[in-house]
């Protein structure tokens, strides 16, 4: 079987839109499949990371197509731009920041990728029919690539699988967008008609399966997962109790209650003053720095900037707890950071804050990897970090995940190619 499958998110883009499909790609030709990625030519990523390049065997036939994207124009407007554009959304934004915003969530729908559908329907038409391409996989966000799968479809009948990594008019951000109730409506309607046309859809999680279903017959969950073996390195791990995050960290994903739950134990405890450091991986809004310093809490909290993801798993490893952190939105129990699946790996303590009725929860749960605590139960958290901190002084502190490996990247490929073969 041989698949065409088109992706904005391709090394050298690092952070964790890119991830699911390298992975795949790599492993769905031991299952038979052959898969062709087309991507994009010279593309505006936020976030690079070269060393994901010698991840994509030499075997893989990889298109790139040329791309404009209008926010490289729209940054050099607004100097804030850039850094804004790494999945933040200022929640102050300067006259033009707002003139800027407008124009991105009225104009550019369904987003500012929509100026690479024309060329790459006419590049892939003939392409599928001229290389028996049996399945086209589209992937998003940016959810434009669904509608190149859409009209490809349309004009060749090919079969089409439409994968969302997220959700598209329920993802976390779509609420703070300034939409007018036409363009919100143009959505909604683009939403539907890419479920109702693909043949089949693959999203990450139960509750995406369940807002989708009533829309297409064929939803399958095929989670994210990691990859590499799970043998646990405890000989590295931090000689301080460390709380580790890794990953983005907008205001929506801003953990409020950590940092009283922490300022509390702080003045609490001198050893646990003396023992905690809070790690922050990769990069995050201006209210979590403010959220930081509002509780006095620089000397204990450390910020780093992107790490490559071949460094990202030391982190992991070394970190005495790892920290989940779900957006406080409206969608938050559908919402399942990638990020677990690789902490999963890592076998180190998880505590989450988010809902304790969640997509996400349902994970840590049946793996017992962790507990999640509610975004408002600060005496929740307080007593978890002191019961972790208790086992830590004791040197017991020790994931106690299982059943873990069906969340494998290889295993997760197998069910992938069922579900292509199915079609």
């Amino acid at each position: 079987m041989k698949i065409l499958l088109i992706t904005y998110y391709w090394p050298p883009a690092g952070g964790s839109g890119v991830q699911r499909w390298l992975k795949f790609v790599k492993y769905l030709p031991s299952f038979d499949v052959t898969p062709v990625v087309y991507t994009v030519k010279d593309p505006d990523y936020a976030v690079e990371d070269e060393s994901l390049l010698s991840e994509v065997s030499n075997d893989v036939q990889v298109i790139r197509e040329s791309i404009w994207e209008p926010n490289s124009f729209l940054s050099k407007i607004n100097s804030k731009e850039k850094q804004k554009s790494a999945g933040f959304i200022d929640p102050n934004p300067s006259f033009i920041g707002r003139q800027i915003q407008y124009i991105r969530a009225n104009y550019f729908i369904p987003d500012s990728r929509k100026f690479w559908i024309k060329s790459s329907v006419k590049k892939l038409t003939s392409f599928v029919q001229e290389n028996d391409i049996d399945i086209m996989i589209t992937t998003g966000p940016p959810h434009s690539l669904h509608l190149i799968g859409a009209e490809i479809k349309k004009r060749t009948g090919l079969k089409w699988l439409a994968d969302f990594r997220d959700p598209w008019t329920n993802i976390d951000y779509f609420h703070s967008l300034p939409l007018t109730k036409k363009s919100r409506e143009k959505h909604y309607q683009m939403e539907t008609m890419v479920l109702k046309q693909a043949d089949a859809v693959t999203v990450v999680g139960n509750s995406m399966k369940k807002e989708f279903s009533d829309r297409n017959d064929q939803v399958h969950v095929l989670t994210n997962g990691f990859d590499g073996d799970t043998k646990s390195k405890e000989s590295l791990l931090d000689k301080k109790f460390s709380i580790c995050h890794i990953g983005m960290m907008n205001a929506d994903r801003n953990p409020k209650i950590l940092w009283r739950a922490i300022r509390e134990l702080i003045d609490e405890s001198e050893d646990f003053r003396k023992d905690l450091v809070v790690k922050l991986i990769g990069n995050c809004d201006r209210e979590v720095y403010e959220s930081v310093s509002e509780w006095k809490l620089k000397h204990h909290v450390s910020f780093v900037a992107y790490v490559p993801h071949k460094d990202v798993l030391n982190f992991q490893r070394s970190s005495q707890i790892l920290l989940l952190a779900v957006n406080n939105v409206p969608s938050a129990k559908s919402l399942i950071t990638g990020k677990i699946f690789e902490y999963l790996q890592s076998q180190r303590p998880v505590i989450g804050i988010g809902p304790v009725d969640g997509d996400l929860a349902d994970i840590l749960n049946e793996t017992q990897a962790g507990q999640i605590i509610d975004f408002e139960d600060v005496k929740g958290l307080k007593e978890l970090i002191k019961s972790h901190y208790r086992l830590f002084k004791s040197g017991k502190l020790k994931s106690k995940a299982r059943n873990i490996d069906r969340y494998h990247r290889k295993h997760l490929s197998k069910e992938l190619a069922e579900i292509l073969k199915s079609l």
